[in-house]
């Protein structure tokens, strides 16, 4: 009998056979579920660390003694542009300022500049003339970063026709900013003194030496429409504001 009761206590019952060899199986949505995960990891895997940065051409001067004795002006592909200068607060003043503004280019000019920063290949090359007994003309530098490029050209003179007009281009915009910043000292506490100002201004514009005018154009509205200026004045503003977009156009 004892024999008997443990072969018998041996065999397993059918419960505790369905207990040990009974393993969940994955249910379809879990198997999606994970397929979904495995490939959302490869996806961001394959993603970049970051958005690329835009582009951006800068121009600098410097030039001891000269009205702004530096400046640069630095032109992202996407997005407005900046200027910056250290200058005399007004022509006929010792003390100086920094000045900081940030503007809008016209579309064809900011293509212009990077059209133009193309054919001097980005500044890689030799951008200086290297001519020793030139007369100094101000140090200028140009710089290009953006994607796999960042390079950067100091030159007095260069023989390249892209960095000639550049050197141009920028110079004349500088120039407009220029009015921008003595017409706002000017229109705060010299108002009498706005009427030369706006002759310069003025005679400049109409001889097309400056360009991108609407970038000074907050400055010139809020001349026009202060009633404690003269009207005269006010109207030379008007006159200059109505150029800025034919000159936006032409370019």
């Amino acid at each position: 009998m004892r024999e008997l009761i443990s072969k018998t206590n041996l065999k397993p019952t059918i419960g505790t056979v369905q207990a040990i060899t009974h393993r969940p199986t994955p249910s379809p949505f879990d198997c999606r579920w994970l397929t979904l995960l495995v490939a959302s990891l490869a996806l961001l895997c394959c993603l970049p660390a970051g958005a690329a940065e835009p582009a951006t051409v800068t121009f600098s001067f410097d030039f001891p003694g000269s009205d702004p004795e530096h400046y640069s002006i630095s032109v992202p592909s996407d997005g407005r542009a900046r200027y910056e200068c250290s200058a005399p607060i007004s022509p006929d003043s010792n003390d100086r300022e920094n000045y900081q503004t940030d503007f809008s280019l016209s579309d064809a000019t900011r293509a212009r500049i990077f059209d133009l920063a193309a054919q001097a290949k980005y500044f890689s090359g030799k951008v200086d003339s290297g001519k020793q007994k030139l007369a100094n003309t101000g140090a200028k530098k140009l710089s290009y970063k953006g994607g796999q490029r960042d390079f950067t050209a100091a030159y007095n003179y260069s023989p390249l026709p892209a960095v000639q007009q550049l050197t141009t281009l920028f110079q004349s915009i500088s120039a407009t900013l220029e009015f921008g910043r003595r017409l706002e000292h000017l229109h705060h506490y010299q108002k009498l003194a706005l009427d030369d100002e706006l002759k310069r201004m003025e005679e400049q514009a109409r001889h097309g030496d400056l360009i991108e005018l609407q970038a000074v154009k907050p400055i010139l509205q809020e001349i026009n429409t202060d009633s404690s200026v003269l009207n005269v004045v006010r109207a030379r503003a008007q006159r200059i504001i109505e150029m800025a977009p034919a000159a936006a156009a032409g370019r």
